[in-house]
């Protein structure tokens, strides 16, 4: 099982739990990749924040949504909602292939990543210059609401990927699911952090 950490700053502040703390926590169960998302701070802010998680870890950091961001991370992760808005608002392309062509030239060696839902966007991932998919959801999850639950059959689906594809929605740390590559996992890592310290 290969862990893939989502640093959610609401969820952390939450729990009143650190990025020091999260990226030991990363650290610990030997994370892959550390997606950080924050939908709360300012830009200057979440720039510092990322600073913080790199002091702490050498785990590549990726970055959710936010292409302005890239420069300071390793990578981004985009959602289907994200790709429609960076497409057609911020690069002014015509395609999702021109997209990560476009950011694949400028930045050769960062992580891109991918949300899917199903079948029809897994198809269309694979003529998509990514280095994984996220797909899901696996299972219902108390942090997001989500009317698709894919269950077992994300075994199925991720067959299809050609693509490493990373578990989506309550997963856990012990799960084994065929076909995954990474159990991406936010708020269940953070269970009984306080014990561990």
């Amino acid at each position: 099982m290969n862990l893939y950490a989502l640093c959610d700053m609401q969820t952390l502040l939450k729990k009143d739990i650190s990025l020091e703390e999260f990226a030991k926590l990363s650290n610990k169960y030997n994370a892959k990749i550390i997606q950080y998302r924050d939908k709360l701070n300012d830009i200057t802010t979440q720039i510092n924040n990322i600073k913080i998680l790199k002091q702490n870890t050498t785990i590549p950091i990726i970055i959710n949504d936010k292409l302005e961001l890239l420069k300071y991370c390793d990578g981004v992760h985009l959602g289907q909602e994200d790709l429609l808005r960076v497409k057609n608002e911020e690069l002014k392309l015509k395609d999702d292939e021109l997209v990560f062509k476009f950011l694949r030239k400028l930045y050769p060696s960062k992580i891109f990543g991918l949300s899917t839902h199903n079948e029809i966007e897994i198809l269309h991932a694979n003529k998509l210059d990514l280095d994984y998919i996220g797909l899901g959801a696996y299972r219902a999850t108390s942090t997001k609401d989500v009317s698709n639950i894919l269950g077992n059959n994300i075994s199925y689906l991720a067959k299809i990927s050609k693509h490493k594809v990373g578990a989506i929605g309550g997963v856990k740390l012990d799960d084994n699911i065929p076909n995954i590559y990474y159990n991406v996992i936010g708020s269940g890592l953070l269970e009984g952090i306080n014990n561990d310290n």
